[in-house]
């Protein structure tokens, strides 16, 4: 068993947001005041006529009120609120960045005019996406000075994300424009002050960008020597990526029918609607006029297409309920997001496991039966809470052949959401993944190996902890050369 400390760090900052957030928001009530507060500033004179800032300015709120802090980065942002493909250029496209620049501009316009009278007082860090939300009595309203001071004071944690000279030059121009001070000396040496932030910050920009194509070369060095990527990049072939469909799971818990493959493959989404009442017939045709992918599966296409693109290779990212069964029976390699609940075409290959996914109908969730069990091994892994709750949970990554074809199957999934997110940060994590594949047996310089982990996780609030490597199991089979 490995233990696997995953992203202490960021973790770290994640939880010291939530505390910070639980503070000014931490009830309801709270919640709600802020959420109006929002509404209007987003309807306030600072943000009239810019609708896509608006949006911008709900959408990292929003997520940041549900913990969702993976979701605040560029080329997420990108994929969820502009529609932007999980393997676009953010070199190229800027629309986070212009957007953001904007939406920090506007704020420090709106907190001119009220932040005397306002509650609560938003604001952008540069070379974040992350607000800081500060609550204080409308009677004691906060220094703009002081939030200014404190703002400014964050350092960029991701080098796509860092402010760019201009965003930092419009963020100056405008904090001295609402600070305005009587007296010419005084005036030069803020214009001098900002003349020297810009320079320093122009410096900081050039140093971070050469440490991030440093740590981009090396990325692609690691991932065309690491498996499962090594077999998906290097080969001549696409590399297609299919998120889950959580409304299927969710009318198969309507309905206490079970969707198979074959009836996923047929469009058979109903198999007998004459057994169920006009309600749930009804309540399951609204849920098929959708087709979106679980909220975990954009930041794990996002990350995969990262690493793809430092192999200069492209991901073509399908929803399930859009693929059809020929288009699997290609050479081409596949990731597969999701349980066969949730996505269905993992069935598909489940029958290579030794862990496979099992609906208990008692519990009311999967389970991970274990076919072929080893010493100190389970004979099945059931979680001890259903999803957004707190317990434990498991979750497989596994590396199959796709039968009958030349091409290699990466399978990510979990009993619940959390599971899924727990496979796809572990599979994204080139050292760490290295390090538990190494434990098993498989070596990155070896022949090509199939294998199959068994995660073990804690849930809390939504976010998966403390992910630890239960089994690693290398499946049977001749390794390719």
């Amino acid at each position: 068993m490995h233990s696997l400390n995953f992203a202490m760090h960021q973790t770290h900052q994640n939880d010291v947001r939530t505390l910070e957030l639980a503070k000014v928001a931490g009830t309801e009530e709270d919640i709600a005041l802020l959420q109006q507060h929002v509404k209007e500033v987003i309807e306030g004179a600072a943000f009239k006529g810019s609708h896509r800032s608006g949006q911008f300015l709900q959408y990292i709120v929003d997520q940041a009120i549900a913990g969702h802090f993976e979701a605040l980065k560029e080329r997420v942002i990108g994929v969820e609120l502009f529609g932007r493909s999980p393997s676009y250029d953010t070199g190229d496209d800027a629309i986070v960045r212009v957007t953001a620049s904007d939406v920090r501009k506007r704020l420090l316009q709106h907190y001119g005019r009220y932040g005397a009278t306002s509650e609560f007082r938003i604001s952008l860090p540069l070379g974040s996406y992350v607000p800081e939300i500060l609550r204080d009595s409308p009677h004691h309203p906060l220094p703009v000075e002081a939030a200014d001071v404190h703002h400014n004071g964050s350092t960029a944690t991701q080098p796509e994300t860092a402010a760019t000279p201009l965003e930092a030059a419009e963020a100056v121009s405008a904090s001295v424009h609402t600070e305005a001070v009587d007296g010419s000396n005084q005036g030069r040496r803020l214009r001098w002050l900002a003349v020297g932030l810009i320079f320093a910050l122009t410096l900081v920009n050039v140093a971070l960008w050469g440490l991030f194509w440093n740590h981009f070369a090396r990325k692609a060095g690691a991932a065309a020597t690491t498996l499962p990527w090594s077999a998906l990049f290097n080969a001549p072939h696409p590399l297609q990526l299919i998120t889950s469909d959580p409304d299927i799971a969710e009318i198969q818990g309507y309905t206490g029918q079970p969707i198979s493959v074959s009836d996923y493959a047929n469009h058979n989404y109903i198999p007998n609607p004459e057994k169920l009442t006009p309600e749930i017939n009804q309540l399951c045709q609204i849920l098929l006029r959708g087709n979106k992918a679980s909220l975990v599966d954009t930041p794990i296409a996002v990350s995969i297409a990262e690493l793809a693109q430092a192999s200069a290779k492209k991901v073509e990212v399908h929803a399930a309920r859009g693929v059809q069964l020929s288009n699997l029976q290609t050479d081409d390699n596949f990731v597969l997001l999701g349980s066969p609940r949730s996505n269905p075409w993992a069935a598909f290959f489940s029958d290579q496991l030794n862990f496979r996914f099992v609906y208990d109908k008692d519990s009311g969730q999967e389970i991970i039966r274990n076919l072929h069990p080893r010493p100190h091994e389970q004979t099945q892994y059931v979680p001890t809470a259903l999803g957004w709750a707190t317990g434990q949970s498991y979750a497989l990554v596994a590396l199959v052949r796709n039968p009958d074809q030349s091409g290699q199957v990466l399978l990510l999934g979990g009993a619940n959401a959390e599971g899924t997110e727990a496979a796809g940060k572990l599979i994204t994590d080139l050292p760490r993944l290295s390090a538990v594949l190494k434990g098993c047996g498989i070596s990155a310089a070896g022949p090509l190996q199939h294998f199959e982990l068994l995660l073990r996780l804690n849930m809390m609030a939504g976010s998966p902890t403390n992910i630890n490597v239960e089994a690693c199991h290398i499946l049977p089979g001749n390794p390719i050369q």
